[in-house]
């Protein structure tokens, strides 16, 4: 019996149109690269109504990026003033201002029993007791324990990044082992993207030394691919070319593309040719990297620790910073320092604005990526100068939550922060109600 024909790529799309695959690649030499999440992807009755769980077939995914800056922000010029939704910005949400509606600030929250000043970073995500005692032995951090479940989804269970260290991480395993986060945002996005022969791959990064996109590459399968999607995924798809090209010239100018494939044998790890004092640029492109893992689906959890403490004196265009990072965090409430301080905590929540910005312009569907992705922004330090670890400051933005709000708690008396994490847990469809020192879920947090 003959079978019916598929219909032509021009066709419009009715009920017996067979969706793309959601683990469709454009392919070229030494490339795979994943598509964004379009509505084309999805079973034409589905697109209407999407399942409720994360994890059930067809749903959209849900994600988490958790960040960790483990030099803390001037408490005075952070937290706002007044509760509730009908709070006064601080100076530094100002520069989040225009995403109010985004996100939740939080006071009065800590990791109970996490004590120990600069050792407590890696202790941001798993809320392990103790860490600086001499018999401290980590715990699984949130991410991975989101790994162990829907890690199996997605090509990578999880994502560790860092900004000026291989050695500080936020990502733990059950057995208390950290994972050592990659430092290079041009291997990250190599492992994402570049596949096949060494030689294949090596060939491909020398045409991006020259200017020559992933892009170019695939070109005729992305022309071919527009043309059989909807006007909608046609603007979703020029986003996220756009965002491709962008990173990939980001990634040129701050760290640059390895001359040679990845080893196959053992070998020193390449040195970066960037900077460290170039950090604020570091945080960007990783910010961007983070994105675009997350718009091909290639991930649900990223991790970034951005390590403060070993950055050097900042390069930053047009102003002066006459001091390591370090050593202005210890500023002894010396004005000077503390000019110099807020101006490099001002950056950060620019580029924090920026990176919800980006999120919120990409769209998956009727909703956001930021509607789909819980961002968690904060320290291990509440206050860098005198080493403590309570009152941590904490911003938590999209995921499909009602914010808008500042949860103030006890500056004295601190609510335990992974009440928030267990908050996310349940976000993603785990059915889990306690994680580390939580005592249930965060109080005054609701879904949308």
């Amino acid at each position: 019996m003959p079978q019916p024909s598929s219909p032509p790529a021009s066709a419009p799309f009715v009920s017996t149109r067979r969706p793309l695959s959601r683990r469709q690649f454009l392919r070229g030499s030494g490339i795979a690269l994943s598509l964004p999440l379009l509505e084309s992807m999805l079973p034409t009755f589905a697109r209407a109504a999407q399942p409720s769980s994360p994890l059930a077939p067809g749903a959209k995914p849900r994600r988490m990026f958790a960040i960790c800056n483990n030099l803390g922000l001037l408490g005075d010029q952070f937290f706002p003033t007044g509760a509730g939704r009908a709070y006064q910005a601080s100076p530094y949400l100002a520069h989040l201002q225009k995403h109010r509606g985004d996100f939740t600030v939080f006071s009065g929250v800590s990791h109970p029993n996490v004590d120990g000043g600069h050792p407590a970073d890696i202790c941001f995500l798993t809320a392990a007791p103790h860490p600086g005692s001499s018999s401290f032995r980590n715990t699984i951090s949130l991410d991975q324990h989101i790994a162990e479940r829907i890690g199996t989804l997605t090509r990578f269970p999880s994502i560790t990044l860092g900004v000026n260290t291989r050695a500080r991480s936020l990502s733990w395993t059950g057995t208390g082992v950290a994972i050592p986060p990659e430092d290079k945002a041009a291997e990250v996005f190599k492992q994402m993207f570049l596949q096949g022969s060494p030689a294949q791959i090596a060939a491909q990064i020398r045409k991006l030394d020259t200017g020559r996109s992933i892009l170019d590459t695939v070109a005729d399968q992305a022309k071919e691919l527009s043309r059989g999607v909807t006007a909608r995924d046609r603007d979703r798809l020029d986003q996220y070319f756009t965002s491709v090209r962008d990173l990939e010239h980001r990634l040129q100018a701050s760290s640059g593309w390895e001359q040679k494939p990845k080893p196959v044998v053992k070998a020193p790890v390449p040195v970066d040719p960037a900077s460290p004092a170039a950090y604020m640029e570091k945080v960007k492109v990783m910010y961007d990297l983070a994105r675009l893992a997350f718009e091909t689906d290639s991930t649900r959890c990223v991790t970034l620790m951005l390590d403060s403490v070993s950055t050097p004196v900042l390069e930053i265009p047009d102003v002066k910073i006459t001091d390591g990072y370090h050593n202005l965090s210890h500023h002894g409430k010396s004005e000077a320092k503390r000019s110099q301080l807020k101006t490099i905590d001002e950056l950060h929540m620019k580029l924090l604005a920026g990176l919800i910005s980006d999120l919120k312009a990409a769209h998956e569907g009727e909703e956001t990526m930021l509607d789909r992705t819980m961002v968690l922004y904060g320290s291990n330090f509440g206050d860098a100068n005198q080493h403590t670890c309570f009152n941590m400051p904490v911003v938590f933005a999209g995921g499909g939550f009602k914010h808008g709000q500042h949860l103030a708690f006890s500056t004295t008396q601190n609510y335990p922060l992974p009440n928030l994490f267990v908050s996310m847990l349940q976000r993603l469809g785990l059915e889990e109600d306690k994680f580390a020192s939580a005592t249930g879920t965060m109080r005054g947090l609701e879904m949308a």
